[in-house]
């Protein structure tokens, strides 16, 4: 059997304000080209389909687009969960209809784990592959708060009960152990000893690793991981994996080499994990240096012509001291060129009031919405460390609320 991992699509993502459709259809075209080539029987999507809850028409078009023309394809099953970015409501609309097709929608924890068992089976009705296929798991799905509990105590019972909820799903799959199929697990979360460059959101509170590799029961042949946008196996176990996303999502990602898996099965043996690279439809490139530097750098970079979408380019000019008209000045030099100037920033530092060290001036850009909160906290009033837990561990509930509740009838 042939099973294809990925995740983290982030279908009606925008970049500073920048639509990506024809990146996502290219993208989308390119990995059902690979699935017919490489003969895909199953295919695991470990969530974050979309970007926000409530995603562009063209993002819906695209997702409803994709899973029609895979019906025409040798892949015969489709697992899909819900990421922190989905909107489980709109993900288990069309769920009974999208079921009769193969096509299995998970899109929140339920409270009954057998919600998320998916036994596949053959044209013969014989099982050929188990999925636990768990999404991503909310506070709210995990556990109810103890009066007076502590912000640590709370994280680690919430670790534990990620733990305990793996264990309940092992224990649903044991019985298909003889039939020696694929028993394939999902999650999307974030797993101790995995590595990123770009800024995500913590989708827990407190400490950002929520299991270790090594917490996922032995029973599971192979773990498709999402919410890391970076591919890699996880504690050095090669069957618990992160795919990354399908594109580069900001400038931060841009050294990542985006792909997917591609798992060889022989009844329950994983033989071999192929990586297929996705190929590069958008290049996003950050340029940086003093203003004559990032002029010749930006000239020598427009000067390669061999590219399928024009460039997006990030400039980070440093200065000590400010220069009028730097915007107008970089976007008239960049007119006609092979790239689209999409950000300019100005790195420069000020002195602290009473010491020598050089600060820098925060960015509301490379900040995340807790980032920000936090700040406004500190600026209000002294508060405590445990203060800021309490505080950000309300704000962070409050917005898994909006979130959850934003398509709402009002």
């Amino acid at each position: 059997m042939r099973i294809l991992h990925t995740s983290d699509w982030h279908l009606g993502q925008k970049l500073l304000y920048y639509e990506r459709e024809e990146e996502y259809r290219l993208a989308l075209d390119w990995l059902l080209e690979t699935i017919i080539e490489q003969q895909v029987d199953l295919l695991l999507v470990a969530g974050d389909i979309f970007d926000i809850g409530n995603p562009p028409n063209y993002a819906r078009r695209s997702y409803y687009r994709f899973l029609s023309q895979l019906l025409q394809t040798p892949c015969r099953h489709v697992v899909i969960t819900g990421g922190n970015h989905d909107s489980p409501a709109m993900l288990n609309a069309p769920k009974e209809l999208l079921e009769s097709l193969n096509i299995h929608i998970v899109g929140a924890a339920t409270g009954q784990p057998t919600d998320e068992l998916v036994v596949l089976r053959d044209a013969q009705n014989q099982v050929e592959a188990v999925v636990a296929a768990v999404p991503f798991l909310r506070d709210k799905d995990l556990r109810v708060s103890i009066a007076a509990e502590t912000f640590d105590e709370r994280q680690q019972r919430l670790q534990l009960a990620i733990r305990q909820h793996y264990e309940a799903m092992a224990q649903l799959v044991q019985e298909y152990v003889p039939l020696k199929v694929p028993i394939l697990a999902t999650g999307h979360l974030y797993a101790s000893g995995a590595q990123t460059q770009e800024r995500q959101d913590n989708i827990y509170v407190g400490n950002r690793e929520n299991i270790d590799a090594s917490h996922f029961p032995e029973v599971f042949h192979y773990v498709a991981l999402g919410h890391i946008h970076r591919a890699q196996e996880v504690g050095k176990r090669s069957h618990v994996r992160y795919s990354g996303s399908l594109i580069p999502l900001s400038f931060s990602e841009t050294k990542d080499e985006k792909s997917v898996y591609l798992l060889h099965f022989q009844q329950d043996q994983l033989h071999r994990i192929e990586t297929i690279p996705v190929p590069l439809f958008r290049r996003l490139k950050t340029i940086s240096g003093d203003i004559e530097e990032v002029k010749l750098k930006l000239s020598r970079f427009a000067s390669d012509e061999n590219r399928r979408l024009t460039p997006w380019v990030e400039v980070i000019v440093q200065t000590p001291s400010f220069i009028p008209a730097l915007d107008e000045d970089l976007r008239l030099f960049c007119q006609g060129m092979n790239l689209e100037l999409l950000k300019i920033k100005i790195d420069y530092a000020y002195h602290s009031l009473g010491e020598k060290e050089l600060l820098p001036l925060p960015d509301l850009d490379e900040m995340d919405v807790d980032e920000v909160f936090l700040r406004r906290c500190e600026i209000a009033k002294e508060i405590t460390s445990e203060e800021k837990k309490t505080l950000l561990k309300t704000f962070q509930e409050l917005k898994e609320w909006l979130q959850t509740h934003q398509n709402d009838p009002v």
